[in-house]
């Protein structure tokens, strides 16, 4: 129906910019949306993940060509995530994940108050190097395919928390974010078959449309007011899960 596809351009779009802008949300939003309307959770995660092999890719090109890439992160970061991704999507394609999302909704909310609260106190850049970044990495593949999303929080909220430049993660994080989904995008059409996928068009044309706003937006916001609107995202995102799963 061209009102379904004009819906699903229209979800693409803003969670796209949203996730362009702070490096997370567009999953989340885009599960959501298409859960309330009768999406099953395996095929919703699918169709997110197609759609997010060509948003990503064009919102890394957009924060490459701004200069928000810091690529011994993405190194460090992708082989990790990669790998994380293809086993969160066979589990999800072979059981439910529900067991882990509380625990999942109640960490994402403490990292965004982290955050937040980091933003009003003295900024200590950490290195690159730093041990955890593929831990993060594996976690985050893991949990985005099995809950529709979750790489930009999980990654994202935890290397900022831990003293990572905000502009650099969001734009390291946004690139990577292309190599895990491929992968995982692969996953599910091996084990759900391409048919499940040709929903995900609207979504695809909505967040190219503003993929290329969201490097333009990092590139030119300081590093705390970014900071605290990454934080106060996630815990909008999450309060909501938690206190439906209570």
């Amino acid at each position: 129906m061209p009102d379904d596809v004009l819906l699903f351009i229209a979800v693409g779009f803003i969670a796209q910019l949203v996730d362009g802008a702070l490096g997370m949300a567009f999953g989340v939003l885009s599960t959501t949306s298409l859960l309330l309307f009768g999406v099953p959770p395996a095929t919703a995660s699918a169709m997110i993940h197609a759609a997010e092999i060509f948003t990503t890719a064009a919102s890394g090109a957009s924060h490459a060509y701004y200069r928000n890439i810091d690529w011994r992160l993405v190194g460090r970061l992708a082989p990790a995530g990669m790998i994380g991704g293809a086993i969160g999507a066979y589990l999800l394609a072979s059981m439910e994940a529900d067991a882990i999302r509380p625990f999942v909704s109640f960490y994402l909310a403490a990292v965004g108050v982290y955050i937040v609260f980091k933003a009003f106190g003295p900024l200590w850049p950490r290195e690159v190097h730093d041990r955890v970044v593929p831990v993060v990495g594996f976690g985050g593949g893991i949990l985005d395919a099995a809950g529709g999303g979750g790489w930009g929080p999980i990654v994202t909220g935890s290397l900022i928390g831990r003293g990572h430049t905000p502009r650099t993660v969001v734009g390291s994080t946004n690139l990577t974010e292309f190599l895990v989904t491929a992968v995982i995008s692969t996953t599910f059409i091996l084990t759900l078959g391409w048919s499940e996928l040709s929903a995900a068009v609207g979504l695809i044309i909505g967040g190219m449309l503003a993929a290329p706003i969201g490097g333009y937006v990092v590139h030119h916001l300081p590093t705390r007011p970014l900071m605290v609107a990454i934080g106060i995202v996630i815990i909008a995102t999450s309060v909501p899960r938690i206190i439906g799963q209570l």
